[in-house]
């Protein structure tokens, strides 16, 4: 059975990302979502072992962090990963990122990923046993309510002069 969204990463905040706000320096949320994404590729068959038996990886493509709500140290983070979108070449998907304890979504991710022949650094089509996978998860995700991170575009929002 596959779940939706997937919850296969957890993590929890170091000592080391603190940054002098006494809060997890964005720096490293790119790192845990890092993490987040390993797991979810291993999940998907097309990790490190993949790269080292085919000779093709993926390289991110594009990538739109949030942070809506602070971490701090020694918080246990876990990682809801859903797939928003797949081409023969390319992923496009979704990071949560919760705080376990309290409950409240701290930050999100949204990448394009793209599948490259490591021989000669160019995009080449997914094998067919992974656009298998990608199909089922695309599947058990296609209906999964779209939250108001997806797609977002950096700018100020400028309220209305009331009047």
């Amino acid at each position: 059975m596959t779940h939706a969204p997937l919850r296969l990463s957890r993590g929890i905040v170091r000592p080391e990302w603190i940054d002098f706000n006494g809060h997890m320096n964005v720096a490293y949320y790119m790192l845990a979502f890092d993490d987040a994404t390993t797991v979810f590729f291993e999940h998907l068959g097309i990790g490190e072992g993949y790269m080292k038996r085919t000779n093709c990886s993926t390289f991110t493509l594009e990538g739109h962090i949030t942070y809506d709500r602070e971490v701090k140290e020694g918080d246990v983070l876990e990682f809801a990963t859903r797939l928003l979108d797949f081409d023969s070449k390319r992923l496009h998907y979704f990071h949560e990122m919760y705080h376990v304890e309290q409950g409240y979504l701290a930050s999100t991710s949204e990448l394009i990923t793209a599948h490259i022949d490591m021989s000669v650094r160019r995009m080449t089509p997914f094998g067919a046993e992974t656009l298998k996978r990608l199909e089922a998860l695309m599947e058990a995700h296609r209906d999964l309510p779209r939250v108001p991170q997806i797609g977002r575009t950096v700018g100020i929002r400028h309220k209305a002069a009331a009047g």
